[in-house]
């Protein structure tokens, strides 16, 4: 968990008020702020918990990826695509997760360049008891009850779908 700050005001709302005073009336500034710091607070917490396995938030999520494939692989570029990041990264991730022993790297037969990332049986395990823990901290949201989550979701969506994220037809099949 991150160190508090136990500030006597709300730092964003102050910014807030002068951004107001000097250049007028944003409500989205006070928004992305307080995006930008949900998401520094929530990914120190996560981060914390994933720690111990060796793990960061990004190595998790992908080995949860690949425990949600029905043959527990996926091409790499399938990993990219489907975690939202850039090829890259992804190379560097699994490159990490291969060094700790939960992943291996193998050609992809059905694509002669391309290459598969397959979660081993100790990669099953670390995201199992990983997984167990971030449930039992609610992924840094216990502040919230399942109807405001729910809300959380719905109210950034929209977002995701305007930066092409994925189509909201998508949904509806």
């Amino acid at each position: 968990m991150p160190k508090p700050l136990s500030l006597s005001f709300d730092p964003i709302a102050r910014a807030g008020e002068h951004w107001k005073q000097q250049w007028g009336a944003v409500p989205s500034m006070a928004a992305i702020t307080s995006i930008m710091r949900a998401q520094q607070i929530l990914l120190a917490e996560v981060d914390g918990v994933v720690k111990p396995y060796g793990l960061t938030f990004a190595r998790y999520e992908a080995l949860v990826l690949l425990t949600f494939s029905k043959s527990g692989e996926l091409p790499m570029s399938k990993i990219g695509e489907r975690l939202m990041v850039h090829p890259t990264s992804v190379t560097n991730t699994v490159d990490r997760l291969r060094a700790a022993g939960f992943v291996e790297k193998r050609p992809n037969p059905n694509d002669g360049r391309g290459t598969l990332a397959a979660i081993t049986d100790k990669g099953r395990e670390v995201c199992d008891a990983a997984t167990r823990d971030l449930m039992a901290m609610d992924f840094g949201l216990s502040a919230y009850g399942a109807e405001e989550l729910d809300e959380i979701f719905r109210i950034l969506r929209p977002l995701r779908v305007a930066a092409g994220d994925f189509t909201d037809e998508g949904d509806k099949e």
